[in-house]
C-alpha cells in the first residue's frame, strides 16, 4: 500500500514499510527516504529504485515503488518527444505541477492516477472536468484502475 500526503511542504509517497519519497515543492528536490536526490543518475536505496533524467535543463524522476511506477514532472516547458515519453514509461501515479501546459502533458501521459500540486492544482482538476474535493491524504492499495484514471486533490498541510 502506497500512502500520498502533505507534510509541510514536502508531498511525501510513503509505502507500507515506511520508506518514503519526499518530493518540496517549493525547492523541486527530492528525497529518496531521505537521501537528497539531486542529479541525473540511476539510485536505489531501501528497496525503491530512481532513475532521474535531466532534459532541457530539468531533472524529471522515475520511482518504481512496491511494483508501482512513480513519475514526478517539475516544469512542464517541454515537449512530449520519443526520448522523455520512452523515459516516462507506463505511469501508475503522476505527480505534475500544474501550469497552462500540464493538461497537454497529462494527456500524453496516460497515467493511472494523477496527484498535481501547486497554486493552480484547482484550475488544472477543473480544466480536466474534475471536482474533487481536497483530502488530507491518499491510500492506493495495490489493485491499479485499468480504464479510468483517478485525480487526487490532497490538502496542503
Amino acid at each position: 500500500m502506497l500512502d500520498i500526503f502533505y507534510e509541510k511542504k514536502d508531498l511525501v509517497i510513503q509505502n507500507s514499510d515506511k520508506k518514503a519519497i519526499k518530493f518540496n515543492i517549493e525547492s523541486k528536490q527530492v528525497d529518496l527516504d531521505w537521501y537528497n536526490v539531486s542529479s541525473a543518475w540511476e539510485y536505489e536505496k531501501s528497496e525503491i529504485l530512481l532513475e532521474v533524467k535531466n532534459y532541457k535543463d530539468n531533472l524529471y524522476y522515475n520511482f518504481l515503488i512496491d511494483g508501482k511506477h512513480l513519475v514526478i514532472i517539475t516544469e512542464d516547458n517541454f515537449e512530449i518527444k520519443e526520448e522523455i515519453s520512452d523515459f516516462f514509461g507506463d505511469v501508475d501515479i503522476l505527480v505534475i505541477v500544474w501550469t497552462k501546459d500540464a493538461t497537454k502533458i497529462f494527456e500524453n501521459i496516460e497515467a493511472k492516477i494523477v496527484v498535481p500540486y501547486g497554486e493552480g492544482k484547482d484550475i488544472f482538476l477543473q480544466t480536466l472536468g474534475q471536482h474533487t474535493e481536497e483530502v488530507p491524504s491518499y491510500k492506493q492499495k495495490w489493485e491499479m484502475p485499468f480504464d479510468t484514471t483517478i485525480f487526487v486533490n490532497l490538502e496542503v498541510k
